[in-house]
């Protein structure tokens, strides 16, 4: 069998483009004993990979040239010579950017296509709904009655961070970058404000409007003026969960950090990054309430679905763009 796979030709200068990538076929034996074959539908592309897409050290060992990419994917199990998997089982794994792979099973999880359409498990009920969920809950600590500000907030994670903080019973300020998803966020994910960072010369005051009483947690998936704005906004001992930075991952060379970084002393402000792949102990809970939620209709998701693997590399580029609304996702052959 072909295995259609992409790799990186050279790492990028600042923001990739499509030459970065290559879509190359190998071929692919039969599965061994104890192994099984998937043939992927759906799959992920985040702003995280950028940061594999550069040498140097990481949380996460880079991409290597020439080599098949990776990401999480949804697929259904074709042959298999494993105990535990049957043909036409529905996986999750780590293997994407490719159309077929084989697996022994490591790091690979079953999915109930009955419980959530197959996409989901790459969003709402995959690692970015889990990131949203430990987030905010964990390393935020959410309290009823907080006032919160999340950046990106009509993002994969942002918007499920905001839909947790109302559910919980909180005042939900987001931006975003254009007048759809501020209507998204408003309409469906029913915050209380929130407002087009493109539109306004000083994020700081915009957020100062929207939120007069301050902001006791700020989710940051942006970095730059948002994290400033959040900055000066904090009301005394508020958290500061830091998710992402996309603002600063093409960058050529560091940028300088905000000019406020004092106010973490004197606001006796909690600044906190983290990273999901330690809070796999959240697992069963995250997933048991996020289904419950989603059973009752009480969290909505929004998916911009790109068709053709060999369209794959676009859809990622186009994370850096403002362009998608909720999850970025792939449908390999639709």
């Amino acid at each position: 069998m072909l295995s259609r796979r992409f790799q990186l030709t050279a790492y990028p200068a600042g923001e990739p483009t499509l030459d970065n990538f290559e879509l190359v076929e190998t071929e692919l034996g039969d599965p061994g004993e104890n192994e099984f074959l998937v043939r992927n539908e759906w799959l992920s592309v985040d702003p995280y990979m950028r940061g594999r897409m550069r040498e140097g050290e990481s949380y996460v060992e880079p991409f290597q040239i020439g080599a098949p990419l990776e990401g999480a994917c949804v697929g259904k199990v074709i042959t298999s010579k494993h105990a535990e998997y049957a043909a036409g089982d529905y996986v999750l794994g780590n293997q994407g950017w490719r159309d077929t792979w084989i697996s022994d099973g490591t790091g690979v999880t079953k999915v109930d296509p009955e419980a959530a359409p197959l996409s989901a498990y790459l969003s709402i009920m995959g690692m970015t709904g889990m990131t949203a969920y430990v987030g905010t809950l964990k390393i935020g600590g959410l309290q009823p009655g907080d006032r919160v500000f999340v950046s990106a907030a009509s993002g994969a994670v942002g918007s499920i961070v905001c839909q947790i903080a109302k559910i919980k019973g909180c005042y939900v300020v987001g931006s975003a970058g254009s007048q759809a998803k501020i209507d998204w966020l408003k309409d469906k994910a029913g915050i209380d404000a929130a407002f087009n960072y493109r539109e306004v010369d000083d994020v700081s005051a915009a957020l100062r409007e929207h939120a007069p009483e301050g902001i006791d947690l700020y989710y940051d998936n942006v970095g730059g003026d948002h994290l400033q704005a959040a900055l000066d906004n904090m009301n005394d001992y508020g958290r500061i969960v830091c998710c992402g930075m996309i603002s600063t991952y093409n960058d050529k060379t560091p940028q300088p950090g905000p000019a406020n970084l004092f106010k973490i002393i004197t606001k006796r402000l909690r600044m906190q990054g983290f990273l999901v792949f330690d809070h796999t102990d959240m697992q069963a809970e995250f997933q048991h309430q996020m289904g419950d939620w989603v059973k009752a209709g009480k969290v909505h998701w929004e998916e911009t679905v790109t068709t053709g693997l060999e369209n794959t590399p676009t859809a990622f580029l186009d994370l850096f763009q403002g362009n998608k609304m909720g999850k970025a996702v792939v449908q390999v052959n639709p």
